[in-house]
């Protein structure tokens, strides 16, 4: 039988009626618009935590911030006790060719890449520099525009395409390096530098180093000059591999724009840190970088942690726990002198960080085996306290910092409105203690949840 108009006018507004329901904060469906509510706020701009606030969400960008924020139409989140910051922000690292114990050309593949991406996203880290290592898959797939246009998950990848090395010489080639350009004149480096430009890089990255000797010589100053030069022509920053002191002044005297490591060699004087602040060069300390080097030959706080274990790639454990890995370290010649330069590192860090040259944070995760993808990012938090910045310094620079280094700041690096809902949500407060980061709760990207955090 046909139902009648009243009938089926009936069957309309009882369908009206059970689609809107009472409660004027009903969830919404598509999840486009989010009340947090009740949360601790750290914004990444260095200030005190904001108590009891709240954050609307819109189409994945912060619309409020504020205690009296209302929307009918939002998806009511209460999140009491709990504290909001943004997402980490890594302006060095190394993505693909890393896989198992090994670095090797042949991990370089779009399912390796995707895995690593997706495990720095359930680190809370939403986006990595890549610098210097990548291959032409990246660009030849559309992989990397992909990632920034948030086509694909995990973190968004940038990338400073193929580096700038020595021949014979640094970055080593056993490390899938073979991309490298390596210049044996400053006459060979501007089409070299067209060349990588047409890759539409976010930087150049060269590696000034002869790593603690193992290579007769370094990059010699009117190569890495010209390339300064042809890159800056071309509106690419320069960031730079740098070991020693004497390298350093340099660098800055010739125009580099970013120091891609902590100098270990000495202590930084005060007319290089003048020099420093007056052209804006950034400096990237990867402390973890320089503790990696000689902690698993002592037994770390956190070897055993979950949230480390998590982070390795498959028989990396067994290998940094193995007897004969910690004792070949604590013998190798050069255990000491390692140790001795991660101090000179903290050092440097505190005092540039005090005279005010901008810190961004960087680990070099990736780059081999034992730089764990995720973990290092908060580690990293945890050295830079060490070194005497406070929790909430720390985060700054691992935030706002660090988008200003891959100059995102106008959408990532902080929690304000108008910015991208890249955050981190945490059972504890890290601006007490910086460990607190490691309690991840979600990972939200774009204002949508993406992840629970590495543990179960």
């Amino acid at each position: 039988m046909k139902n009648s108009p009243a009938h089926l006018w009936l069957l309309l507004l009882v369908m009206l009626l059970h689609s809107c329901g009472d409660n004027p904060q009903k969830n919404n469906t598509t999840g486009d618009v989010l009340l947090l509510e009740q949360v601790r706020l750290i914004d990444g701009n260095g200030g005190t935590p904001v108590e009891d606030t709240k954050l609307l969400i819109k189409d994945g960008k912060i619309t409020a911030i504020g205690s009296d924020i209302t929307d009918e139409n939002a998806t009511v989140i209460n999140l009491e006790g709990k504290t909001i910051m943004p997402a980490l922000i890594s302006a060095h690292s190394h993505i693909g060719t890393l896989k198992g114990t090994t670095t090797k050309a042949e991990n370089y593949t779009e399912g390796n890449i995707l895995a690593q991406l997706k495990k720095y996203e359930s680190y809370g880290v939403l986006q990595i520099m890549a610098m210097g290592t990548d291959r032409p898959l990246l660009f030849e797939t559309g992989l990397r525009d992909r990632s920034l246009k948030g086509e694909i998950p995990g973190a968004r990848i940038h990338s400073a395409g193929y580096g700038f090395g020595t021949p014979n010489g640094a970055p080593p080639l056993g490390f899938a390096m073979d991309k490298v350009f390596r210049p044996a004149t400053a006459a060979q480096v501007v089409l070299q530098v067209d060349s990588l430009a047409q890759l539409k890089p976010d930087m150049v990255k060269i590696w000034v180093d002869d790593f603690n000797g193992k290579y007769a010589a370094k990059m010699q100053p009117e190569i890495y000059k010209a390339i300064i030069q042809e890159a800056h022509k071309k509106n690419l920053p320069v960031a730079a591999h740098v070991y020693y002191l004497n390298d350093l002044k340099q660098l800055v005297a010739d125009g580099v724009d970013i120091i891609a490591h902590s100098v270990r060699s000495d202590v930084i004087d005060d007319s290089t840190i003048t020099q420093m602040k007056a052209k804006q060069v950034i400096y990237i300390p990867t402390l973890s970088l320089d503790e990696y080097a000689y902690i698993y030959g002592q037994q770390p706080e956190w070897i055993n942690n979950e949230f480390f274990k998590r982070s390795l790639e498959p028989g990396v454990y067994e290998m940094i726990t193995a007897e004969k890995y910690r004792n070949d370290l604590k013998n190798a010649p050069n255990y000491a002198s390692n140790m001795k330069a991660f101090e000179t590192a903290k050092q440097n860090l505190l005092q540039l960080f005090k005279a005010g040259v901008l810190i961004a944070m960087g680990t070099d995760s990736g780059a081999t085996p034992v730089r764990a993808q995720g973990f290092s990012e908060h580690l990293e938090l945890q050295l830079m306290t060490e070194a005497g910045l406070t929790p909430l310094e720390a985060i700054t620079v691992a935030t706002k910092n660090a988008a200003t280094a891959l100059k995102i700041q106008q959408q990532y690096g902080t929690l304000e409105p108008a910015k991208v809902a890249d955050l981190v949500i945490l059972n504890s407060d890290p601006s007490k203690d910086i460990k607190n980061t490691r309690e991840i709760f979600a990972v939200y990207k774009n204002g949508k949840e993406v992840s629970k955090g590495p543990l179960p």
